[in-house]
């Protein structure tokens, strides 16, 4: 895979932490990057974005081959990691930090998030309506190292989390067969 071929998507839906294994773990994918995005403050730190003042969304960048692994692809992983229904958080975490948004790059990727929502929405798999926001990228700032790569460092710590959050739960009920 060559440089030039690489593109980004930036998702938010809910924790970081629990976003980055379903993409890290895909063909194509270089690097997935846990940071803030949306708000108002340069540069954040986790306890600013943490405090609600600073505007930002948690959330993660991933970098990819889309001749590997499509754009189209990337939406339907992120679809399966995330609530839609819920536009106040994700799970045990509410606030806007934690909201679920889909971050375009591109026009391409905001035809392609537009119409799998829209897809996802008529399909009836949720008795309420979908309401993950779709909004134009803005600067992404990398989160403390700590928070990288969260679920290779902290294993038990990631794992119980997702499950006392409610997350894995919600995945299995409503995405899983």
């Amino acid at each position: 895979m060559t440089k030039e071929s690489l593109e980004i998507a930036t998702f938010a839906g809910g924790c970081f932490w629990c976003m980055v294994k379903p993409f890290d773990t895909q063909p194509g994918i270089e690097k997935v990057v846990s940071g803030y995005t949306g708000g108002h403050t340069v540069n954040p730190t986790y306890k600013e974005v943490c405090s609600g003042t600073t505007g930002h969304t948690e959330a993660i960048q991933i970098t990819f081959d889309p001749t590997i692994f499509s754009y189209e692809k990337l939406v339907e992983v992120y679809w399966q990691q995330t609530d839609p229904t819920d536009a106040a958080g994700q799970f045990v975490d509410r606030g806007d930090s934690y909201r679920p948004v889909i971050f375009y790059h591109n026009e391409a990727q905001k035809e392609i998030a537009e119409k799998s929502k829209a897809a996802l929405d008529a399909s009836g798999r949720f008795k309420k309506p979908i309401v993950t926001e779709i909004a134009k990228a803005e600067t992404f700032y990398p989160a403390e190292e700590y928070h990288q790569d969260f679920y290779k460092k902290e294993k038990a710590h990631y794992e119980g989390y997702q499950v006392a959050s409610g997350r894995a739960a919600f995945i299995d009920a409503n995405w899983k067969g």
